[in-house]
């Protein structure tokens, strides 16, 4: 399905992720994986709800503004480099993949994890919401609650 809203991770998930790695601080794994939207005051991965099994769109709004969680976004090689340098962090897809499948949380739809190089998650914006201004600060309601 389509998803060409923003990516969504929460600030704890960037620094458990950053913790995986040795000299990877959390501003760094911020700069490696380019998340869209950031949300504060929850624990790792709790984003993760933001999406079901594949035929469940998960609906969701940030202030204003509805969104639909996707699938968990897919990593390129962009975040196994060092955002200032472009060097390669040795073996970063492997630990993150293990680290990743370990820390997954029990209640997550396991099924949309064909593989465990997975963090944040890919959203759509329902074209209802075009115009719309998400700012920061704005609260995150899931399905009805927080």
């Amino acid at each position: 399905s389509n998803a060409n809203g923003p990516t969504v991770i929460s600030t704890a998930t960037i620094a458990t992720a950053a913790d995986w790695f040795t000299g990877i601080s959390s501003e760094q794994m911020r700069q490696r994986l380019r998340a869209n939207v950031e949300i504060t005051d929850v624990k790792p991965f709790w984003e993760d709800r933001l999406f079901g099994d594949i035929d469940h769109i998960v609906e969701f709004q940030i202030g204003s503004i509805r969104f639909e969680g996707i699938n968990p976004c897919a990593r390129c090689i962009v975040p196994t480099r060092d955002p200032l340098t472009g060097q390669a962090y040795p073996n970063f897809q492997k630990i993150f993949v293990a680290q990743r499948q370990a820390c997954l949380p029990s209640w997550v739809s396991s099924s949309r994890f064909n593989h465990f190089y997975r963090l944040s998650v890919n959203t759509r914006i329902p074209d209802s919401e075009a115009g719309k201004i998400l700012q920061v600060g704005d609260e995150v309601v899931v399905g009805g609650r927080c």
